[in-house]
């Protein structure tokens, strides 16, 4: 074969190559999104520190969450409650209920041990924060912003991004496939694309030796890496790896078995 055939053969491979690997970019809307994935029950998940790779583990909460269908204000609808348990209290409710069909929010209410209550109520474009009424007149940093995301939201199709462990059972995986989700945490900034990418597959070992397959879910932003490990059966999320700065990292596992 002549020198210059095979410069342009090896460039052809190449470039075959390189296409097979091409990223596809999946911008999440209410199409999107396949609700069958959730099932009524609790889910329970262990969350965990470590300062570093060999160090012990610290900082153990554990998660419940609670996935039940109902109707709510005449609209089929996903009911999603969550308990924080750290040491020997709890730290953390939620009562998340969104559209049956679109996952879109419908209400939202929060109690933190520290900072009190939230609730944002999208049918009726309302929103409190510690029983106080929040309005475009709040010029506090600490309710305007708040206020202002919300109004945002209320103008566009977002997912509550409180909810990421039942939004994510809902995507179209695929490998090398980035979506761009619209995820909004009422309370905070407004809604915003965060990209989530299928990096690859991987397997976990369960009990009886079983193995599981998974889609490996990757996010990434300053300082911030995030693997979800996702079963390529049931689409549930069973591990998250959280890398943080350098050297220091949270994990969630999600248990098999639990009172």
């Amino acid at each position: 074969m002549k020198p210059h055939y095979l410069i342009l053969l090896l460039f052809f491979l190449c470039s075959t190559s390189m296409a097979n690997q091409t990223t596809d970019t999946v911008w999440v809307d209410a199409t999107k999104v396949n609700t069958k994935f959730l099932k009524e029950g609790n889910n329970r998940y262990l969350v965990y520190f470590k300062m570093s790779k060999v160090a012990p583990r610290s900082r153990p909460q554990f998660w419940t969450r609670n996935i039940s269908f109902e109707t709510y204000n005449g609209k089929d609808a996903i009911v999603i409650k969550q308990e924080w348990e750290d040491r020997d209290s709890i730290v953390h409710t939620v009562k998340s209920v969104c559209d049956k069909k679109t996952f879109a929010p419908l209400y939202h209410q929060s109690w933190w041990k520290q900072r009190g209550t939230g609730e944002y109520d999208f049918m009726n474009k309302t929103a409190r924060i510690n029983d106080l009424p929040l309005t475009d007149a709040d010029t506090a940093r600490n309710r305007k912003g708040p206020y202002q995301a919300f109004q945002k939201a209320l103008t566009q199709y977002s997912l509550n991004w409180h909810l990421d462990l039942e939004v994510f059972p809902l995507l179209p995986y695929k490998l090398n496939t980035t979506f761009m989700i619209p995820f909004y945490d009422p309370g905070y900034i407004a809604p915003n694309f965060e990209a989530y990418t299928v990096s690859g597959s991987g397997q976990l070992e369960g009990y009886d030796n079983q193995k599981v397959d998974c889609w490996l879910l990757t996010h990434e932003s300053r300082g911030l890496k995030e693997v979800f490990w996702i079963s390529k059966k049931t689409q549930e999320v069973l591990k998250l790896e959280n890398e943080i700065g350098k050297d220091r990292w949270r994990y969630k596992v999600k248990l098999g078995f639990s009172v």
